[in-house]
């Protein structure tokens, strides 16, 4: 399994544009990807889950994959997140 974790700078928090294509992103993956804030985790596949998580500025997630392709994956993520979020 691997792990990250990121702080998010975008005013508008996680909001439902560029999610979607974190969801896209994500679903090039084998690996189970997820995103957890506050004792609450969402599938980073699934964007109305990652919705619900109510992701505003400042709040730091921490992202899981595990899989297969788990490196390829946080890696790519964590890449987005900081390019997006």
């Amino acid at each position: 399994m691997k792990e990250c974790k990121y702080t998010i700078k975008a005013a508008d928090g996680l909001h439902a544009r560029p999610a979607g294509i974190l969801v896209k992103e994500a679903g090039k993956f084998t690996s189970n990807i997820t995103m957890s804030l506050n004792g609450k985790e969402a599938s980073v596949k699934k964007l109305f889950a990652l919705m619900k998580l109510g992701v505003k500025q400042g709040d730091t997630v921490t992202i899981t994959a595990e899989g297969t392709d788990e490196t390829e994956a946080i890696n790519t993520i964590e890449t987005f997140m900081g390019e997006h979020f």
